[in-house]
């Protein structure tokens, strides 16, 4: 086990030291690369060394997301320290979703959970449960409305969302049994927030046509422009109308730990549900997502599930029975992987770290704002800047595809692409704490020398 763990260590301390060196996206050779892993079921062991080798293969031909240059989609951080808390629980393999089976951990776990609603000034009886992800938070948040105010009589369900929505929310209402008619599309105002003149107006015409409007779900954050949807003001017509607000704050939401965020994001506390992603704006490796509710009954009296076999195990008590919040019954202990890092490094490292992206992205922007040709219309609210050159002449939307490319070829920085009132913008999203102001810096030295190279003065 040593020898086998101390290759690994070495594998991982190297990969993660090369980190700012290396390419952003390496896909060439990738059908090779597919030929020396791909076969069938091995019917012997292989030595270790070479099956690492294929791991690093793995890893090389792949995008870089917990690379200073990533800057593309929401990167990934990946904390050095939440892999070993995913070391420590794979090892020990301890079952938390029932409290008394491992009542210390699950206490760990409980204790994450409450700290991330004080983030949020949830009340004592809120209750949330860690998930693999925001998609599976928000299934869960639809869901807890859904029986919260509909019961058992959804079909004429409305769900209130924006075209700036994220994609996850539509699907999680198809899986929990809604129509697709159940998604109501409120427009956006030029800084692509929800329009809440035109919300009350549907949900209004939707009662008097005899539907049942139940669900607001407002963005604390989008992922195409970082926009802030008004969640105060949105949480005033969730009340008086008697609707469920959930805020999804997958991206956004942890920047509530600065001031700057917290001021941006006021009113979230007031939600009954919001999605957080420790896999991005807490640095953590993928699969770590959060779902808060703040009457934790309710989501609890959604999920619960009975069983005979069950009936020797404790009762809830202090300590949350996890497998009562969540469609999982079985999964991995995913409270260490949060509870180690903030206890290693404290939540002030945390803070710091989302201040700095702030700092960035004004860097970034001002820089680009500055430049002649380009536009970029939106001042960042959180750390995504979108952005697209106007060319001199000829199709913007072409050129702009082409700049995306030339960046992109540089390796040194790793951008995407996404589309605003029909037109082609670039976005760069500013969120690997790899990522730092010489960094910043090269990206709009790459920005404008590709600029400049496709369209010449």
């Amino acid at each position: 086990m040593r020898a086998l763990a101390g290759k690994a260590v070495d594998f991982v301390v190297d990969f993660i030291s090369n980190l700012p060196d290396a390419p952003h996206v390496d896909l060439d050779g990738l059908e090779e690369a597919l030929a020396r892993v791909r076969s069938g079921v091995p019917e012997t062991g292989a030595e270790f060394v070479g099956l690492l080798e294929q791991v690093g293969l793995g890893a090389r031909k792949a995008f870089n997301p917990a690379g200073p240059g990533y800057l593309a989609f929401i990167p990934g951080g990946g904390l050095f320290a939440a892999a070993i808390a995913d070391f420590l629980s794979l090892s020990v393999n301890r079952f938390v979703n029932l409290w008394n089976a491992a009542p210390v951990f699950a206490a760990m776990e409980a204790d994450v959970i409450r700290w991330l609603c004080d983030i949020f000034g949830y009340p004592h009886e809120a209750r949330g449960i860690l998930t693999s992800g925001g998609s599976m938070s928000n299934l869960s948040a639809i869901v807890a409305a859904r029986t919260a105010r509909l019961g058992e009589d959804f079909m004429n369900g409305c769900v209130y969302v924006t075209e700036q929505t994220h994609a996850s929310v539509s699907k999680a209402a198809a899986i929990a049994g809604l129509p697709a008619r159940a998604l109501r599309t409120v427009t956006v105002t030029p800084d692509l927030r929800m329009d809440l003149g035109n919300l009350e107006t549907m949900i209004k015409a939707d009662r008097e046509a005899g539907l049942n409007p139940f669900l607001i779900v407002a963005s604390a954050g989008t992922t195409n422009t970082g926009a802030i949807d008004a969640l105060d003001a949105i949480a005033d017509i969730g009340e008086r109308e008697g609707l469920w607000l959930h805020a999804d704050a997958a991206y956004g939401g942890f920047f509530a730990l600065t001031e700057r965020g917290r001021a941006r994001l006021t009113g979230i506390g007031r939600a009954d549900s919001i999605t957080l992603d420790p896999h991005k704006t807490m640095f953590l490796p993928y699969g770590t997502g959060v779902l808060l509710v703040r009457d934790g009954e309710r989501l609890r009296q959604a999920h619960r599930a009975k069983g005979d076999y069950l009936q020797d195990l404790a009762h809830e008590e202090e300590i949350p029975n996890f497998t009562d919040y969540s469609p999982e019954l079985s999964r991995d202990f995913r409270g260490l992987r949060v509870w180690l890092p903030l206890k290693l490094h404290g939540l002030q490292a945390f803070r710091s770290a989302l201040d700095e992206k702030l700092d960035l992205t004004e860097v970034l922007y001002g820089a680009l704002k500055n430049e002649p040709g380009f536009e970029l219309p939106w001042v960042p609210e959180l750390s995504v800047v979108p952005f697209r050159y106007i060319p001199k002449s000829g199709d913007a939307d072409a050129v702009n595809q082409r700049l995306l490319e030339r960046i992109n070829a540089s390796k040194r920085i790793f951008l995407s692409s996404t589309r605003l009132n029909g037109d082609f913008w670039l976005r760069a999203c500013i969120v690997s704490h790899r990522t730092h102001r010489d960094r910043i810096d090269e990206a709009i030295e790459i920005i404008t020398r590709a600029a400049r190279a496709i369209d010449p003065a």
